[in-house]
């Protein structure tokens, strides 16, 4: 079980639709319009996703004008990465670990 990892950003992120949002803001900060046109999803469907990516604080918001860019925040991917790069350093370690079965 990966109890040091945030299960609640492994889910926003396991979505399908989210994880290629997040893939295409990786490269540069887009409005809904560009992220429908890449991603093929209704604006509505867009909309939702992107409430839940900022609702766990993957993605900021930046009005500008009529449109709302979407930008990443950097360091959440990064906490993220660390927490995963912590498990398998953990894993590393207790490779030579084996519990006796009773």
């Amino acid at each position: 079980m990966l109890t040091s990892v945030d299960p609640d950003l492994i889910r926003v992120l396991g979505d399908p639709l989210r994880l290629q949002i997040v893939t295409l803001l990786a490269r540069e900060t887009l409005c809904t319009t560009h992220l429908v046109e890449e991603t093929g999803a209704k604006q509505t469907n867009l909309s939702n996703h992107m409430k839940v990516l900022r609702e766990a604080g993957v993605v900021e918001t930046e009005p500008c004008g009529r449109f709302t860019y979407y930008k990443l925040r950097p360091e959440v991917l990064a906490g993220l990465s660390e927490q995963f790069a912590a498990l398998a350093e953990s894993a590393r370690t207790a490779a030579e670990n084996k519990r006796a079965c009773p």
